[in-house]
């Protein structure tokens, strides 16, 4: 009974510290995400700004596709679910094709 409890104890104080260290690491993630986000509507309030209503879109969604970029690489990185991942893959794919094209827009009107 006296090497149960310690042995007993000892296990359960080092479960508990995996599970705060998952806690920090998804906390982390999480926070990374949100830095992403806000970057994406920066720069989308940015594009808005610009008074030509053709740059005003093509800027705003380059920083959206951008955002959606950011966001699916973060789910290749910390998700586990094969279909969500599949969909981040496809995302990632689809996004830069019209990100190329948007910048080719905005470079060949001088804007």
């Amino acid at each position: 009974m006296r090497i149960a409890l310690p042995t007993t104890l000892l296990a359960l104080t080092l479960l508990a510290s995996g599970f705060a260290s998952a806690a920090q690491d998804d906390h982390q993630a999480h926070q990374d995400m949100q830095k992403s986000m806000e970057a994406m509507h920066q720069g989308m309030e940015e594009g808005l700004k610009a008074k030509d209503p053709d740059l005003a879109f093509a800027k705003g969604m380059l920083a959206h596709h951008e955002g959606a970029v950011d966001m699916a690489r973060y789910q290749l990185q910390h998700g586990k679910d094969p279909e969500m991942r599949t969909l981040a893959e496809n995302i990632i794919q689809a996004q830069q094709t019209e990100i190329d094209q948007l910048n080719r827009w905005i470079k060949a009107h001088g804007k």
